[in-house]
């Protein structure tokens, strides 16, 4: 498939997709459902299945991560305007917050046996294949690969420190967690190693 180059001057973000209002709105709307369903984990009392989870750092946690793309943009580019802000690939990035905290309010966590390890996968293609459009290309396409795969296991090795930090150490899962945190770990990885591979195929002429 090939793909055009941006006009000079045009101030074509990568990863900003063809329609930016609508990829503006989307990111705006997931921000807002993950924020509003933290508030509601955090402030209100007597829901267990939120107890133990540290949702108090995550109200705090969660939407910095989520603001990080389009913050860093706008302070980096802000005489390019906003529609050249890279908003496909800024809900791609923000998307994964929203299915964990939404896995949380609806209990999927501990109703639904396979819940856990898909959204690690999925969560992790969809965090990489965001941060993959930001990144600037190699000209091979296997190194492009291999660099958006290894982003992913760094941030998967991050993201289980933090949970082990905030919750696990001392709470109920930690019999289970060393076990649980190799397959996280894993399904990150390769959730982010299929981002890579799509990126490749998309950018191939």
């Amino acid at each position: 498939m090939a793909t055009s180059s941006p006009v000079p001057g045009s101030h074509v973000a990568p990863g900003s997709g063809g329609r930016p209002g609508v990829w503006c709105a989307v990111a705006v709307l997931l921000l807002a459902l993950t924020v509003g369903q933290l508030a509601v984990a955090t402030f209100v009392p007597g829901i267990d299945r939120f107890a133990g989870k540290a949702f108090g750092a995550r109200l705090v946690a969660y939407p910095v991560l989520m603001l990080l793309v389009p913050v860093g943009w706008w302070l980096t580019h802000r005489t390019a305007g906003w529609r050249a802000q890279p908003w496909a690939a800024t809900a791609l990035v923000m998307a994964p917050f929203l299915i964990d905290v939404t896995g949380n309010t609806l209990d999927l966590y501990d109703t639904v046996v396979w819940w856990d390890d898909a959204n690690h996968f999925v969560n992790w293609a969809l965090l990489c294949g965001g941060l993959g459009l930001l990144l600037p290309r190699t000209g091979r396409a296997g190194l492009d690969v291999l660099v958006v795969a290894g982003l992913g296991a760094l941030l998967a090795i991050g993201w289980e420190l933090g949970e082990w930090w905030t919750f696990i150490r001392h709470g109920t899962e930690l019999g289970t967690a060393y076990t649980d945190t190799l397959g996280d770990e894993t399904l990150g990885t390769l959730g982010a190693t299929l981002a890579g591979v799509v990126l490749a195929l998309r950018r191939r002429p």
